[in-house]
């Protein structure tokens, strides 16, 4: 039997209501006890004093452009980049070359995943190619291993077809995660519409596009019974209309991104169209912003996900309104979680870990989310004062594009443990 015995950290659990300084015994990739002073001869003993022991972390958004763009990102390097930044599974978006739309893509994925050091669970596309024209094969992708289905960045403007989706969805019990974006508003934005892009001159993006979306994700739910999740959520009103239908007791779920709890539209004039502040959706207004930490504080937002988009540097080099959008988050997302939030004073650490680890393996019922006897033994382990710098050369991602490069963060992971391995530690990558 392999063992490893956690000692001396303080166990943040919300599925067991546990919060206390406990012991924690993994035996054969699985929870064996938690308690006090624990011994167990022969077991690997690693010291977690100073530290928070959680359920792993599970990112429900990242991109790792495995099969077609390996050059961004591979299954593996996107993987190791995950449990860098302390998550132990990751929820991978379909827009593959080819697109994840059938089984055959699906299947690829899960072998590919086989071999990585996170566990890596597939997301298929809503509809053929994504192009919101005809439905995806669903039943197939389900039975070949995905977790959830989602055009993402391709939104399904076609309300008819998502309301067929969703009522397939209901059936195979996934969840629809949607982009939402009114792809008719201003074709061709690059950032959010306001102060910001008149001064710049760069075409913007009304918040309007993502509320008009979210609003009608909302109804349809209501009237197909289906789970909507809403992807990185963004405004002020998209935040309040999840609100309101959470108090009607609406099968709707919604993440926000790190970037958008962290930074405005005022960053990309003040980094002088730096095309890392080039997202989707766009970073928006500081009342936006406001909004989306309320929604943090008062639970309305239910998970933290990264939205990992590697890119090369060729193409982020390019010129703001011709470099794609995206950045990478899987090794800064921890960090900057607990800077913006937990040591401000917006949420405690154990809601910390109902958005990273608890809320995200609920929404798409995945292992894991709890460190109850005989769970999954994923585990995530963080210094909530451990003082770091962020290097991107130093990434475990293929690619570099992040607005966060040299920023001082207080508050990191330490160690990564899946199916009760060791899989990273702080110390051995230093």
């Amino acid at each position: 039997m392999s063992s490893l015995l956690i000692k001396n950290g303080t166990i943040i659990d919300p599925s067991q209501s546990l919060e206390a300084q406990r012991d924690l015994l993994i035996r054969d990739g699985k929870i064996a006890a938690i308690s006090e002073a624990l011994k167990a001869e022969g077991a690997e003993v690693f010291d977690a004093s100073g530290c928070v022991v959680a359920p792993g972390f599970i990112d429900l958004h990242v991109h790792f452009r495995e099969p077609g763009f390996e050059y961004k990102e591979t299954i593996e390097s996107g993987a190791r980049a995950a449990v860098a930044g302390g998550f132990t599974a990751v929820c991978c978006m379909p827009n593959t070359k080819p697109i994840n739309d059938n089984s055959s893509v699906t299947s690829f994925i899960v072998e590919r995943a086989r071999a990585a050091v996170a566990r890596v669970y597939p997301i298929g596309a809503i509809t053929r190619g994504s192009k919101g024209e005809h439905l995806a094969e669903i039943g197939e992708m389900k039975n070949a291993g995905i977790v959830a289905i989602s055009d993402d960045g391709r939104p399904v403007c076609d309300a008819g077809i998502l309301r067929r989706a969703m009522e397939y969805s209901r059936d195979f019990d996934l969840a629809v995660v949607d982009h939402c974006e009114d792809c008719c508003i201003a074709p061709g934005w690059v950032m959010h519409e306001g102060e910001y892009s008149a001064l710049l001159g760069l075409k913007g993006l009304n918040g309007t596009a993502e509320d008009l979306q979210v609003s009608r994700d909302i109804q349809l739910a209501e009237i197909t019974g289906a789970r909507i999740h809403i992807a990185h959520i963004s405004t002020a009103k998209s935040v309040d209309f999840v609100r309101q239908a959470k108090a009607k007791g609406l099968p709707v779920t919604c993440e926000v991104t790190p970037h958008h709890f962290t930074l405005t539209d005022a960053e990309v004039y003040q980094r002088n169209y730096d095309t890392n502040t080039k997202m989707a959706p766009p970073l928006r207004s500081q009342a936006d912003l406001d909004a989306v930490i309320e929604g943090l504080r008062d639970g309305t937002i239910d998970a933290i996900a990264t939205d990992h988009a590697p890119h090369h540097a060729n193409e982020k080099m390019l010129e703001f309104d011709k470099a794609p959008m995206g950045i990478i988050g899987l090794e800064t997302a921890v960090g900057l979680a607990l800077n913006q939030l937990v040591h401000k004073g917006v949420i405690s650490l154990t809601r910390l870990v109902e958005l990273l680890s608890c809320n995200p393996a609920s929404i798409f019922k995945l292992p894991g989310g709890t460190l109850r006897q005989g769970a999954v033994a994923d585990v995530t382990i963080f210094d909530p004062n451990r003082v770091t710098k962020t290097d991107v050369n130093k990434s475990s991602s293929r690619s570099r594009n992040t607005p966060f490069d040299k920023w001082e963060l207080k508050g990191s992971p330490v160690a990564t443990i899946v199916g009760g391995r060791l899989v990273w530690r702080a110390d051995a990558a230093e």
